[in-house]
């Protein structure tokens, strides 16, 4: 009797012990479900804050760090997808805006035909016909763009490279646009500078930057008024060729500049040389998609300049890195 007394009098400091420590455990294992209780409660909008955690500590301490890290990240992955709903959203409404205006006035016009044919002259006829085929081209080409969009946006097209030479694709771009400027009274030159004398040769897909060169020039050209200057230049540093398309229009506010490559910032669009649209929001997905970055500098009612760069094939890369290091020696 008297040894399973000693045993249980021996025996029962280890048991406090073990309680408190249990004790001890279980309260920050509550704190750090208390936490988690509340997080869910906010909706994972905002991160978590565990009392005690720490990235060094012990096992708890270490897992309650983890939680925090962890719903920091969820909660800037729900602002994303908020975010980007919203822009879904607006992008919806701003699109079905434009795809109705064209529409509507293609209807209109055919509707007026219809209800006065036979009894219009020959050449009123023919320009409301002509002026149904602007809007029809007008909403494809529209159509177009946001294919294009969803196709880059989802990863569905890939870069194809191969080399070629950039000074050469930047002439074939401003020929095929000879004729629009021309029209519109704009002076539209393709200066290849140091390109011709180097032979630049960018290593990309040639399609996907000849629509890049298409819609930076279209853009342009609707910005620079009659009398105004539309130029395309190319040339290398040591990394990367490099493109840009100049003007001489209005140029772009300073509060409208980080804005100008949304999807569809049909907000900039409306205002005096504003330039947001689908046709740049392209030009940049493309240029990403190669490693580069379109970018824009202005100066309101001076112009504008839309620059990006592209990746140099390999010998032209290595004709380039030679001729840096002969200037810097």
């Amino acid at each position: 009797m008297d040894s399973l007394y000693m045993l249980i009098v021996g025996a029962a400091p280890a048991a406090l012990a073990a309680l408190a420590i249990y004790w001890r455990f279980s309260r920050r294992l509550r704190r750090l479900t208390d936490a988690v209780e509340a997080g869910a409660q906010l909706g994972c909008r905002q991160p978590l804050r565990v009392p005690g955690a720490d990235a060094h500590g012990d096992e708890i301490q270490r897992l309650s760090a983890h939680v925090e890290r962890m719903s920091g990240r969820i909660g800037e992955q729900v602002t994303e997808l908020e975010r980007s709903a919203s822009r879904r959203r607006e992008l919806l409404a701003n699109v079905s805006h434009d795809l109705r205006t064209p529409l509507a006035s293609m209807r209109g016009y055919l509707e007026l035909l219809l209800l006065r044919h036979g009894s219009l002259p020959p050449e009123e006829e023919r320009n409301y016909l002509e002026t149904a085929v602007r809007h029809s081209e007008r909403l494809g080409r529209l159509v177009d763009d946001l294919f294009a969009l969803s196709q880059l946006e989802g990863d569905e097209v890939r870069p194809q490279p191969e080399a070629f030479a950039l000074a050469e694709l930047t002439q074939d771009v401003a020929q095929k646009f000879a004729l629009d400027a021309q029209r519109r009274g704009i002076a539209l030159r393709a200066e290849a500078g140091e390109a011709q004398a180097v032979g630049v040769r960018a290593l990309a897909d040639i399609g996907m930057v000849e629509r890049v060169l298409e819609n930076l020039l279209d853009n342009a050209l609707r910005h620079t008024p009659p009398g105004g200057t539309v130029s395309i230049a190319c040339g290398r540093d040591a990394q990367r060729a490099r493109v840009a398309v100049r003007d001489t229009g209005c140029g772009i506010a300073a509060d409208q500049l980080p804005g100008i490559f949304e999807r569809y910032d049909h907000a900039d669009r409306a205002l005096p040389g504003g330039r947001g649209g689908l046709g740049l929001a392209i030009a940049r997905r493309i240029v990403r998609l190669h490693g580069g970055e379109l970018a824009a500098t202005s100066v309101e009612g001076e112009g504008a300049c839309l620059s990006f760069d592209l990746p140099l094939a390999p010998a032209a890369a290595a004709s380039a890195q030679r001729i840096t290091e002969g200037v810097d020696a």
